[in-house]
C-alpha cells in the first residue's frame, strides 16, 4: 500500500489541513516566514493528520473541527522535530539541512515554539471540544519530554529494560498518534466504545511504528534521512538489541551492556555490538514483536462500523510493518 492512495481518498480535507497550516504560519517577520515556507515545502508523510481525519470519518464524518485538530497534530509533530534536532545536534532531517544547521539551535527552538503556539490556536478556534483536545495534546507534550529524558538517563547507564523501552517509545511516538486519532474521533462525536477502540489502535500502531524505525537502525531502509547505526552510537538500547540480550546468559548480556556504555568514548565498539545483534537474530525477533502490535492494532478496529475509513486504518497498520522508509 502507498500512503498516497489514502491521501487521494482524503484529497479535499487534506487540502483544507494544508491551507490551514499555511495560513496559521504566516508571519510579518521575514526570516520566520521564509523558514516556515521552506519547512512547509519540504512536507512529509503527514501521517498524523491522515490518521486523525480517518478516525473522524470512521466515527461519523469529517467536520470543520476535524480539520483544525488534524492540522494541530502536524504542527505539533513538526514543532517537536525542530526541538529534537537541537537535542540531537542533527544537521540533516529527511535528507535536507535542519533549521539548526542553517541558522542555529536557539532559532530552531524558537521556530518550534512558534509552530506549537499555532497548533494551540487551531485547537482553541474549534467550535467544540477545544478543552478536551487541549488536554489530549498537553498530555502528549508531557509524555514527549519525559520520554526523551528517560532515554537520556538510560543511555548514560546502558541499563534500559523492556519496560523502560516500551515506556520510552510510547512517550516519544505512540502518545502523539493517540492524541491525533482521539482528537479526530472527538470531533466526530464518537461514542466512548469507539473512542476506546481507537485509543487501543493508536497505541499499538505507534509502538509498532517506532519499533520499525529502531529496526531500520540495524537493518537499514530507503531514504531514512539519518545514517544507519546512529541510535547505537548514541548508546540507545532498542528492541533488536534487547531481543538479542534475551537470548544469551546474564553474564554475556552484562558484557554487551558494558560495551554499549563505552561507545561514546570508543565508537568502534558499536560495530561489535551490532554484530552481536545480527548473530543472535535480534532484528528478526524484533520484527516478530512488531507484528504482534500490528495485529493488535487491527483487532482493536473490530469495534468500529464497517467503513472505507476503517479499512484504510487497518491498511496503514499493515503498511507500518512493510514500509522501507
Amino acid at each position: 500500500m502507498d500512503i498516497s492512495d489514502i491521501k487521494t481518498f482524503l484529497a479535499a480535507p487534506m487540502a483544507e489541513v494544508s491551507a490551514l497550516m499555511d495560513e496559521s504560519l504566516k508571519s510579518d517577520i521575514a526570516l520566520l516566514d521564509a523558514t516556515n515556507r521552506s519547512l512547509l515545502s519540504q512536507g512529509g508523510k503527514m501521517l498524523r493528520p491522515v490518521l486523525s481525519l480517518l478516525a473522524a470519518g470512521a466515527c461519523g464524518g469529517i467536520k470543520a473541527d476535524s480539520i483544525r485538530f488534524a492540522a494541530a497534530s502536524e504542527l505539533i509533530h513538526n514543532s517537536t522535530l525542530l526541538h529534537d534536532d537541537v537535542v540531537d545536534g542533527a544537521s540533516q532531517r529527511r535528507g535536507r539541512p535542519t533549521v539548526m544547521s542553517i541558522l542555529n539551535g536557539p532559532a530552531s527552538v524558537l521556530v518550534g515554539d512558534y509552530w506549537l503556539v499555532k497548533a494551540i490556536r487551531c485547537i482553541l478556534d474549534a467550535e467544540r471540544y477545544s478543552e478536551r483536545v487541549i488536554r489530549l495534546f498537553s498530555k502528549t507534550l508531557s509524555d514527549l519530554a519525559e520520554g526523551e529524558l528517560l532515554q537520556l538517563q538510560k543511555a548514560s547507564n546502558a541499563d534500559t529494560t523492556r519496560e523502560d523501552y516500551i515506556h520510552i517509545i510510547y512517550s516519544k511516538t505512540a502518545s502523539l498518534f493517540e492524541a491525533a486519532i482521539l482528537a479526530g474521533a472527538v470531533s466526530a462525536d464518537a461514542p466512548e466504545e469507539w473512542t476506546a477502540a481507537l485509543e487501543g489502535y493508536a497505541r499499538n500502531l505507534g509502538l509498532a511504528f517506532q519499533i520499525k524505525d529502531d529496526i531500520f537502525d540495524y537493518a537499514g531502509g530507503e531514504g531514512l534521512g539519518k545514517p544507519m547505526g546512529i541510535d547505537l552510537l548514541e548508546q540507545k538500547i532498542t528492541l533488536p538489541l534487547l531481543c538479542a540480550l534475551d537470548s544469551v546468559s546474564v553474564e554475556e548480556a552484562s558484557t554487551i551492556r558494558s560495551l554499549v556504555g563505552q561507545i561514546s568514548d570508543m565508537p568502534d565498539l558499536a560495530v561489535r555490538v551490532r554484530g552481536f545483534v545480527m548473530e543472535h537474530d535480534g532484528v528478526a525477533s524484533a520484527v516478530k514483536e512488531m507484528e504482534k502490535y500490528i495485529q493488535e492494532a487491527v483487532f482493536c478496529l473490530e469495534e468500529l462500523p464497517e467503513t472505507e475509513e476503517k479499512s484504510y486504518l487497518a491498511k496503514i497498520a499493515r503498511f507500518v510493518g512493510e514500509r522501507t522508509f
